[in-house]
């Protein structure tokens, strides 16, 4: 029998789809970190936990983003052979970008626009998120299934693939390839890896394993019943046993489950994908049966743990960043706790290449960065009552390259970001006497209720990557590279894969 789908019924499913998992975390990834939570013995990496469910609450009861990096869309569309598509006035990927622009321009919970186009050379921010990256099939049936999932850069820029020989051992690869992975895809999370076809089809893999439901806990309660469901184990416990830990800290849990998925492939070939995704864990799955727009049904708040994360004013100090000074700076200590307040300026990528590009041709900064801590972020816009959306960091390392200059032309004397720093920051750190300050990935919401102003100063025609200056009151983080280029994305790793003691500690 044939099914008519229409173009509103695809549009609306789309938009309400991506409203629904900018703030819905997936109940599977709850149950599962809560788990973790409850389980992990490093206190970094527990706190860091407490912070993304904390947020993760906060986000489900105030329908705000879980992540400020609201992601590029993802969907795949297996399209029934008996489906007739009615008023489209264009093709079904146009009906798609139409529902994520829909989505993404919502006055009620605006999503941050990180799309560029002309990716090489203009990068110019296309303002609607659009467009989605669409894949479709023609499958038997009348009814079109959609997944549609948001993925957020830190998470897609550690995506790696290799080509394998037949004989190559894929477990040794992954436990080689995760620590060069860092901190930046955000964990605790899962990891999806797609095995055969061609290097293209691998990727495929990979991706769409990630739309499935996170059940190690359950697997590992029933046991094993083939060879997939045995490799899925194994990599999870032996790259739990790295040490990693929830945002590089060093802790028992750095993946809640491993996803694999297979396709036959040629003879003298093996191809591996993986690609993680964050604590900011965001996919669905509806169906389009011809009745009209899906719409999925939200959570009970009753789901989430009852963790409220709050600071720890007793072992955590207040920084004034308004009479900061290099020597306080210099005296901070790795995995020390930190509350900071005051006037805290903001730059991320497109900012710090433009003015390497101002200094190079001897102009005037739009702001003055001297005594100054700079947080890479590209916050969401506010709405209602709010002086800023969710403010969550972005990964630091791409900022690395940037860090001697900015370090030594501009007179800033600290930064605050996501994950670890790369040699080339904590030489730059080292050499000036700095810090490196690490914010939560994963708690984006709840950072920002630290800000109380917000402000662009600086760079305003590059939307999100604009340089603000925030107002801050007791925003948490920790000292994660010291002035003597200490690093806790190290060191807690390192120990922590002593204490769980199943894989030997690499010296030097």
């Amino acid at each position: 029998m044939t099914t008519t789908i229409r173009h509103a019924d695809l549009v609306k499913s789309v938009a309400a789809a991506l409203q629904y998992i900018s703030y819905y975390h997936p109940t599977d990834y709850i149950a599962h970190l809560a788990r973790a939570y409850t389980l992990e013995e490093s206190p970094a990496a527990k706190d860091a936990i407490a912070q993304i469910l904390t947020n993760s609450k906060m986000c489900a009861e105030g329908r705000r983003p879980i992540c400020q990096d609201t992601g590029i869309v993802n969907v795949f569309l297996k399209i029934g052979m008996d489906v007739r598509f009615a008023d489209f006035p264009g093709s079904i990927e146009d009906a798609v970008n139409e529902g994520v622009r829909l989505g993404y321009n919502d006055p009620e919970n605006k999503l941050r626009a990180s799309i560029v186009a002309d990716p090489h050379f203009e990068r110019k921010n296309t303002t609607d998120n659009t467009p989605a990256v669409v894949h479709m099939s023609v499958v038997p049936g009348n009814t079109v299934d959609v997944q549609i999932a948001a993925k957020g850069g830190g998470s897609e820029n550690k995506s790696k693939f290799v080509m394998m020989n037949p004989s190559d051992s894929l477990v040794d690869w992954v436990l080689k390839t995760v620590p060069t992975m860092g901190a930046g895809w955000c964990p605790p999370g899962m990891l999806g890896i797609g095995i055969g076809g061609t290097a293209e089809k691998a990727m495929l893999l990979a991706k769409e394993s990630l739309m499935q439901d996170i059940d190690m806990y359950e697997l590992k309660a029933r046991g094993p019943q083939n060879k997939l469901e045995e490799l899925r184990i194994e990599l999870c416990d032996k790259i739990n046993a790295l040490g990693i830990g929830a945002q590089g800290l060093g802790g028992l849990t750095t993946v809640l489950d491993i996803k694999i998925a297979t396709y036959p492939t040629h003879a003298a070939s093996k191809p591996v994908a993986m690609i993680p995704n964050c604590a900011a864990t965001r996919h669905a799955h509806f169906v389009l049966d011809g009745s009209g727009p899906a719409y999925l049904e939200p959570p009970s708040l009753d789901l989430w743990p009852d963790v409220k994360w709050a600071p720890d004013y007793n072992k955590s100090k207040r920084v004034n960043l308004d009479t900061l000074t290099r020597e306080e700076v210099a005296g901070w200590k790795p995995g020390e706790t930190l509350l900071l307040n005051g006037k805290m300026l903001t730059g991320r990528d497109a900012a710090h290449k433009r003015i390497q590009d101002m200094l190079a041709k001897g102009e005037p900064l739009p702001v003055d960065f001297t005594n100054r801590i700079i947080y890479y972020v590209g916050p969401v816009d506010p709405v209602r009552d709010e002086v800023v959306g969710p403010a969550g960091p972005t990964t630091a390392t791409r900022m690395d390259k940037f860090t001697e200059m900015m370090l030594d032309k501009t007179g800033l004397i600290g930064m605050v970001g996501k994950a670890e720093r790369g040699p080339a920051g904590i030489d730059a750190i080292k050499k000036h006497k700095s810090a490196y300050l690490m914010a939560v990935g994963g708690a984006a919401y709840l950072v920002s209720k630290a800000i109380n102003k917000a402000e662009v100063v600086g760079f305003h025609d590059l939307g999100m990557e604009a340089i603000y200056e925030f107002e801050i009151k007791d925003m948490p983080v920790t000292v994660a590279v010291d002035s003597e280029g200490t690093s806790v994305h190290t060191t807690g790793p390192k120990e922590w894969q002593a204490k769980i003691g199943k894989i030997p500690v690499a010296v030097g």
